[in-house]
């Protein structure tokens, strides 16, 4: 018995979509030993013949190395990483970046060259510069900052999921750093704060001189595509409705929900998270035939940012996509952590994001005991409940209820938790987060006395915390501005649209539509995110035929490029004659 599934079914939530890429059927290479056969033949078209392979943090250098070595027998290689500084020296570079918090650094404002000893790479130019036969290859990371003149580019991209996993596994270093040891959240940190930021930067640089991208986010498995086809791939995303790639991980609160709906590893202890349209972190699958070639998601925002966000969006956000749609499994779970997001000027002056964590919950399904925290009891001493929160890390008990408010929720209520609101959700609901995209900028204030999956104690941000509540958001506040502010819109013939939020102070905005018949809608020039929360599939269509059918199923997000214009959504295949239900998102003008 599926019993959160709608009338028993079986799961149809889709872990893997795809973004079909018609004409390029036959433009994948598999395989170390075909991909270098393909260098190979690039290579003969060019009068010197020196190949640059681009790396993302993250590849596993030793089989990319071993295939070159083995397909290039004679080439003279240059590694990157031999001419960067020493990792004292890097580290003094970066350090205000990476800071000494267990969590949280400074977004970087360095380029690729911070990794780089001058001297070094001047002298490695010279030597590939005076190599008069041959073959030449340039590897790693910033290997295309040390030359870039006459060459094949290929470029490594790696998933950012994949390397956290390989984090975890100590596969992977830091860039300029010998550290695949480190604890794993901390490498995590230096990536995001610093790497991954560098990286992105550098690959929107040379985006245009790319001639193959090299998927090796599947060890033993590469991938290589004409950068052309990958590029025709992100033109056909930016018009059309998709999904990127979700993925799944394990909380010390998580719970059953997900491995029942989106069909996971009934063995595995509990799913928290997942990362249902995060486009900073999720990847995107491009369909050559059956094959499926992973990128960054982000990727379509660096090479489409008017097309996907539409000119306003993209004016006030640049190439950043500010919406972000996760799950928080918490069904026969716990609790979440106590916590509270930071105000714009904080995350501004201490992290160097120009916005912050603004967010919501919608609940998808919830038991009958199900709760949230939120806001503050009335009268509550702010001295007096940091000192009990301070007390509490080392004695283990926090009575959350004497200062902070609960309420029941039940499945369709959306909970408005503009920045600086204490709150959690409580265990037995399943909640589908509706947020901006700064996504890890959580002070943790409370986590019931738990250690991580890790057996280390989650860390606490007490400090960060105590600056950002905002007290006066007491239980009047609560009742008033913060849960079912549904405000009806507009009806029609079978459907009938609400507003459900996000608070004033939010810069995002949510409409749900509820039908049994087509529901036009109109990107009005705005990228839109939706969630089917009710109903087993719907179709979205073009009234035009601009883009083929595309059916969702239940509690799948998708987008939908400003460029699309209108698009309907209808009840679909089981779901035909039954009232379904989406929750859209997008950003107020």
């Amino acid at each position: 018995m599926n019993k959160y599934l709608q009338n028993n079914t079986n799961s149809n939530y889709d872990k893997f979509p795809v973004v079909q890429v018609p004409g390029e059927e036959h433009s994948c290479t598999i395989g170390w030993e075909n991909i270098v056969k393909g260098l190979h033949s690039l290579l003969q078209q060019r009068k010197k013949k020196i190949l640059v392979l681009e790396c993302y943090q993250g590849v596993h250098d030793d089989e990319v190395l071993e295939a070159l070595s083995i397909g290039f027998p004679e080439a003279c290689i240059f590694e990157s990483s031999s001419v960067m500084k020493e990792q004292d020296s890097l580290y003094n570079a970066i350090k205000d970046d990476v800071t000494d918090d267990e969590i949280f650094g400074y977004m970087t404002r360095y380029t690729m060259d911070i990794y780089f000893d001058n001297v070094k790479v001047e002298r490695m130019r010279s030597l590939i510069a005076a190599s008069s036969s041959g073959y030449v290859i340039v590897y790693g990371v910033g290997a295309s900052f040390i030359w870039q003149d006459s060459s094949v580019i290929a470029y490594l991209d790696m998933a950012r999921w994949e390397i956290q996993l390989r984090f975890r596994r100590n596969e992977v270093a830091n860039v300029g750093f010998k550290n695949k040891t480190q604890r794993a959240s901390l490498q995590y940190k230096q990536a995001f704060f610093v790497d991954w930021r560098i990286c992105d930067r550098w690959k929107k640089q040379i985006m245009k001189k790319i001639d193959v991208f090299i998927d090796t986010n599947k060890a033993g498995d590469p991938k290589m595509v004409p950068a052309s086809a990958v590029l025709k791939g992100l033109d056909i995303a930016a018009s059309r409705p998709f999904r990127v790639v979700p993925y799944f991980d394990q909380g010390p609160w998580g719970g059953q929900w997900m491995k029942e709906v989106c069909e996971l590893d009934k063995g595995a202890v509990n799913y928290a998270w997942c990362f249902d349209c995060v486009p900073e972190e999720n990847s995107l699958y491009l369909g050559f035939g059956r094959v499926l070639f992973e990128i960054p998601s982000i990727d379509l925002v660096f090479t489409h940012p008017v097309q996907l966000l539409g000119p306003n969006v993209y004016g006030r956000f640049g190439d950043e996509f500010p919406i972000r749609f996760d799950f928080l499994d918490t069904m026969e779970g716990g609790n979440l952590s106590l916590q509270v997001h930071p105000l714009v000027e904080y995350i501004q002056e201490k992290f160097g994001m120009h916005y912050t964590q603004e967010e919501s919950y919608y609940i998808l399904d919830a038991e009958e005991d199900a709760k949230v925290y939120l806001g503050l009891k009335e009268g509550v001493n702010p001295e007096a409940m940091i000192n009990e929160l301070c007390q509490a890390q080392r004695s283990g008990v926090f009575d959350a209820e004497k200062y902070v408010g609960v309420y029941p929720v039940k499945k369709h209520d959306h909970v408005l938790i503009p920045p600086g609101t204490i709150h959690c959700s409580g265990s037995n609901s399943m909640v589908l987060e509706i947020s901006a995209t700064p996504y890890i900028f959580t002070f943790k204030l409370w986590d019931w006395g738990r250690v991580g999956l890790d057996g280390r104690p989650r860390p606490i941000n007490i400090e960060h915390g105590k600056h950002v509540i905002q007290w006066e958001r007491t239980e009047s506040w609560v009742k008033k501005e913060a849960i079912n502010c549904f405000v009806p819109i507009a009806k029609g013939n079978g459907w009938r649209e609400e507003r459900t939020g996000l608070h004033e102070r939010e810069f995002i905005e949510t409409r749900r539509h509820w039908f049994t018949e087509k529901v036009l809608h109109n990107t009005d020039g705005s990228v839109q995110v939706l969630n089917l929360v009710q109903g087993r599939e719907v179709i979205v269509e073009s009234p035009s035929d601009v883009f083929t059918p595309f059916v969702v199923h239940y509690a799948e997000t998708f987008i939908i490029p400003a460029a699309v214009g209108a698009y309907t959504i209808r009840p679909y295949g089981d779901s035909e004659g039954e009232e379904c239900a989406t929750i859209k998102a997008y950003i107020r003008k």
